[in-house]
């Protein structure tokens, strides 16, 4: 992989806003076309994203597809079948003091984006961004994650294929050249990744007033009420819970489980843990890299907790087996940190409200989970747990409904995307009031007479 220098990185950027300024991506069927692109790219190279995701990050083909290539091909159809109606101007009443005169919002592209993509979904966290941004019509430059080689390789020499090459533009490298592309100053900068990086990325865009929208992490809990499906609940987490090895954003972090139901749901979870995994002939997970390896081990290694299922690892494979701990302290390091690994604690608790309080003193999630059979309860739950999103009843599910906007809040991020929601957080909802020369009375204008005061206090 190239690095890219501080001269380089000045001119893509240079190069990117000479196409803007042409005005081209303004066009509805310049975005249309850039959707329609994104959507044959998923179709047409689905095997070679498989391949580049499974090198990266070991993963099946149809995990890959439904992780990565399926979700990405549904957000850019939904994006084109909405945007005309997302790009109309948006009528407003104005007060009588107004009048006469129309007011309406117009949604401008903001100009140039930046899209810095994670490791963890390397094709759908790069690509879901550059729906938003193309479907707003601004360009794009997209910097892949340097920790998924095969998918940024990727992402290089097949964008440039399908989409405009001019406007929308790849450039490969560290942290380094991220920063380097930061100094250059954007019109929005858009990250996905860990709470700590997201910090330097708004340190980073500081200088140059860049805004920036931050998809993080934190450590998302499950609440299990003790009406649950015990049975449902169990599938549904544990089947999250393995996806990508654990390593995703909004997988279940812990779960809180109500005292008479905590025995039950963590044998079923290890049941189903097992049953999903019976067909593999490694029973292990592989993890990204050798650090993150190290740091997912000691979480399982310093635990006071009971491990009840796996717990074993293979260094030269970077595979960890899919590990249930029951009743860590909250002081051990596995409830401390974001796990983001096949490793999932299961907490006891004598309440719904022991387990509220235990998330509140905690940096807000980025999705709460809820198994309760009352939806009072569900939305009592809901409105006492601040979070990003929320999910009852499953799991992560919410990330999948492009009519919903995803996002975090405090620690776990700023800004939303998905559908609407990411087309107006790449736009500029401008402010437009347009008034007829006349009439044009006077008594707006000073000197004011009494009567002109005494009109204009009723008015404005």
């Amino acid at each position: 992989m190239s690095s890219t220098t501080h001269e380089q990185a000045t001119a893509v950027i240079t190069d990117v806003r000479e196409v803007f300024s042409t005005g081209r991506t303004r066009d509805v069927t310049w975005r249309m076309n850039q959707l329609r692109a994104i959507e044959r790219l998923c179709d047409e190279r689905e095997q070679e994203i498989v391949d580049a995701l499974a090198a990266d990050l070991g993963r099946s083909a149809f995990d890959s597809w439904l992780g990565d290539i399926a979700s990405t091909r549904a957000e850019a159809e939904y994006a084109r079948k909405h945007l005309t109606k997302w790009m109309r101007r948006r009528r407003v009443g104005l007060p009588l003091s107004q009048l006469p005169a129309q007011g309406w919002i117009q949604y401008d592209p903001l100009g140039v984006v930046l899209v810095i993509g994670p490791w963890n979904y390397p094709f759908l966290l790069a690509m879901s961004p550059v729906v938003a941004a193309v479907a707003a019509g601004n360009c794009v430059v997209v910097k892949p994650s340097e920790l998924a080689p095969a998918t940024s390789a990727l992402l290089a020499r097949l964008l440039p294929q399908y989409v405009d090459p001019e406007a929308i533009r790849v450039v490969e490298g560290d942290a380094l050249v991220t920063q380097e592309l930061l100094a250059q100053g954007f019109d929005h900068a858009f990250f996905t990744g860990g709470t700590e990086v997201g910090k330097k990325i708004m340190v980073g865009a500081a200088p140059t007033l860049t805004p920036v929208t931050l998809e993080l992490g934190g450590k998302s809990p499950v609440i299990v009420a003790a009406d649950a499906d015990i049975d449902i609940a169990a599938r549904r987490i544990a089947w999250v819970k393995l996806v990508n090895s654990g390593q995703t954003c909004i997988a279940p972090d812990y779960v809180l489980a109500h005292r008479v139901v905590a025995a039950e749901l963590a044998a079923k979870i290890v049941e189903n843990v097992d049953r999903f995994r019976s067909a593999e002939k490694i029973k292990f997970q592989r993890i990204i890299n050798s650090r993150q390896f190290d740091r997912l081990t000691g979480l399982i290694s310093s635990t006071t907790g009971t491990v009840v299922a796996g717990g074993r690892s293979d260094r030269s494979t970077l595979g960890i087996e899919p590990t249930v701990i029951v009743d860590p302290a909250s002081a051990d390091p596995v409830m401390t940190e974001e796990i983001f690994g096949p490793i999932l604690p299961v907490v006891t608790v004598d309440s719904v409200d022991s387990a509220v309080n235990y998330i509140n003193a905690k940096p807000k999630p980025l999705a709460l989970y809820v198994f309760t059979e009352s939806t009072a309860l569900a939305r009592q739950i809901i409105d006492s747990v601040p979070s990003g999103g929320a999910v009852v009843n499953h799991v992560a599910m919410h990330h999948m409904a492009p009519q919903l906007p995803f996002g975090g809040v405090g620690d776990s991020g700023m800004g939303a995307y998905h559908g609407r929601w990411g087309f107006e957080t790449m736009s500029h909802r401008r402010a437009v009031l347009a008034k007829s020369a006349k009439p044009d009375l006077g008594l707006f204008y000073p000197p004011y007479s009494k009567l002109a005061i005494k009109i204009m206090r009723r008015v404005f």
